[in-house]
């Protein structure tokens, strides 16, 4: 594997030029690797997909 392999084109619109005023209900993105899907969720629902040993800390 290059570090080439992870170039892509990102169009300068796309990229967020300020950080979103209610933090807590960003876009988030969850990929499962064990049933490879996709699921789009808000940043605050991150929380379900942490480890219970992480949160603990």
């Amino acid at each position: 594997m290059k570090v080439s392999d992870f170039n892509y084109d990102l169009p300068q619109e796309l990229i967020a030029q300020h950080p979103y005023d209610k933090r807590d209900e960003a876009r988030l993105m969850v990929l499962n690797k064990e049933n490879q899907t996709i699921e789009h969720k808000i940043f605050k629902d991150v929380i379900q997909y942490l480890r219970r040993s992480a949160i603990a800390l």
